[in-house]
């Protein structure tokens, strides 16, 4: 087994982990491990844009007022004001390294997502915010010469012994090395892959929050899935995510009868939460027996909505879908989950040497719900957080090699499960059917029974990347899963339709650990 020595290992490369790469390229070399083409992170797929408080008609106090009131009483004050409070000097940065935003004029574009009070939105090239930061921060990551980075590569397992963090067995070429590191930053993204209907890439299987259980890491918040409304419901075609920026530039959402219904919810109509909105959907389509509902944009300007959303635009028509003319068939898919591994401020886990940021983390910024657009800049501000945190194990000594042995479990060179597609699409399916939008005792407990049975295979040995995932699918499933069943009560992205109510222990957070078991 080959033995790569590194610095610093920064596993996944989006926002978060770019930005934590740039951070400890000053204290020493670092290593960056991604599992596809470096640019292949929920990111790049990111359209919306990033919610900062640097419009004239805003301030950090409203921004930290609206993201506290979207996280429905769970989110951690601190959290939050570190978040609001440093995210325009990350954004400033950004923009200095190149970062293009839209402006009308001199002066930056804003746009209204729902549960905003402000139009605080920034976006890039109408509606590809995400693809421009990875651009300007990979830009400035290739400028580095301390910086490495190695693609098409997967974290099987990190390397702890007694309770430190040293790097991680990585899979590279169908061979598994070890990577020692004096520091290790997980920046793997979410778990959206665990169900069947997803607008997350296809690399966001829920690695890191896998691997950081398995190796002893506290997880918390598992429970707490966002559910976007609107992704594309056509034959054929992608869950593409159709952004929130749309409901905000005017864009109704229509029953298969044409008729209007978020105001029947709620208040804010089309710009309800997320979690509302999903609901919405999921009732009107169970009502009118349809497999989805409509989203139209059709009595705007057909200029302005191609100026506005070229990326939408041209992926729609590649699906026989003119938006500018067509309503858009619409249904809800997993979008974001607000827990993962526990960290404090700084991004530091229970395990010494291990840190994370962005959307594997759970910093407790979003609470039960996350507000839209607060997640790039988070994995800006995190992730600069975890940098600059890690950057603090310089000195430390990396261990002899030997004192891990030769990694056993990755010595048999092959899959010990054969049917790894089909097993996948059994996870996938019993997620999104039993522990999606609207869930109940009996509809988890169902999940649980069935993920039971196949949960011997979390000791089966993987060699593949396909394998890999599948275990940590599997794994992350049953965390969402347990934790789902713990909460009695219904609360932000969490809906119990047996405990509609909060419940009287509401505040309370659902932590789990290897120690608990599975």
């Amino acid at each position: 087994m080959q033995d790569i020595t590194t610095d610093f290992l920064v596993i996944g490369s989006g926002v978060a982990g770019l930005r934590a790469a740039i951070e400890l390229a000053g204290k020493g070399n670092v290593l960056v491990v991604t599992k596809d083409i470096p640019t292949e992170s929920s990111t790049e797929y990111a359209q919306g844009g990033v919610a900062v408080a640097l419009s004239d008609e805003d301030e950090v106090g409203i921004h930290f007022e609206d993201t506290i009131r979207a996280g429905d009483g769970l989110c951690r004050e601190d959290a939050v004001k570190v978040l609001v409070e440093e995210g325009p000097e990350r954004i400033r940065e950004l923009i200095e390294w190149g970062a293009e935003f839209d402006r009308e004029g001199t002066k930056l574009a804003f746009t209204l997502e729902a549960a905003h009070s402000r139009r605080r939105v920034l976006h890039a090239n109408g509606d590809s915010t995400g693809k421009e930061l990875e651009r300007s921060l990979l830009s400035k990551v290739i400028s580095i010469n301390t910086i490495s980075r190695l693609p098409f590569s997967i974290a099987a397992d990190l390397l702890v012994k007694d309770g430190r963090c040293y790097g991680a067995y990585i899979l590279k070429d169908a061979k598994m090395c070890r990577v020692f590191a004096r520091a290790t930053v997980l920046a793997t993204g979410g778990a959206g892959q665990a169900f069947s209907r997803t607008t997350n890439p296809a690399v966001a299987t829920g690695d890191g929050m896998a691997i950081a259980y398995r190796a002893g890491a506290v997880l918390e918040d598992m429970e707490f899935v966002q559910f976007h409304p609107t992704a594309l419901y056509a034959p054929s075609a992608p869950q593409f995510l159709l952004t929130e920026a749309m409901r905000g530039e005017g864009a109704v959402l229509k029953n298969i009868a044409n008729k209007p219904f978020m105001s029947c919810y709620h208040q804010q109509a089309e710009l309800a939460p997320r979690d509302v909105v999903s609901r919405a959907i999921i009732s009107e389509m169970v009502s009118t027996k349809s497999n989805n509902v409509y989203l139209d944009l059709t009595h705007k300007d057909s200029g302005f909505i191609k100026h506005r959303f070229p990326r939408i635009y041209s992926t729609c028509l590649r699906y026989d879908v003119d938006i500018t003319r067509d309503m858009i068939p619409v249904s809800p898919a997993a979008h974001y989950i607000m827990g993962g591994v526990k960290t404090d401020l700084d991004g530091a886990t229970n395990i010494k040497g291990l840190y994370a940021a962005g959307e594997v983390a759970c910093t407790g910024v979003h609470g039960a719900n996350r507000l839209a657009s607060n997640s790039l800049l988070e994995g800006l501000v995190y992730g600069f957080r975890a940098g600059r945190s890690a950057a603090s194990e310089t000195g430390r000594e990396l261990p002899d090699g030997r004192y891990f042995g030769k990694g056993a479990i990755f010595e048999n060179g092959k899959d010990d499960v054969a049917n790894i597609e089909e097993v996948r699409t059994f996870v996938r399916r019993i997620m999104w059917d039993r522990v999606g939008i609207i869930r109940c005792g009996v509809s988890l407990s169902e999940a649980w029974d069935k993920f039971s049975e196949i949960k011997p295979l979390l000791d089966s040995t993987f060699m593949t990347r396909r394998g890999l995932e599948l275990r940590n699918m599997l794994t992350v499933s049953l965390l969402i899963t347990k934790a789902a069943l713990n909460r009695k009560g219904s609360i932000g992205g969490h809906y119990r339709s047996d405990f509609t109510d909060r419940g009287s222990e509401w505040h309370r957070r659902i932590t789990l650990s290897n120690q608990d078991g599975l």
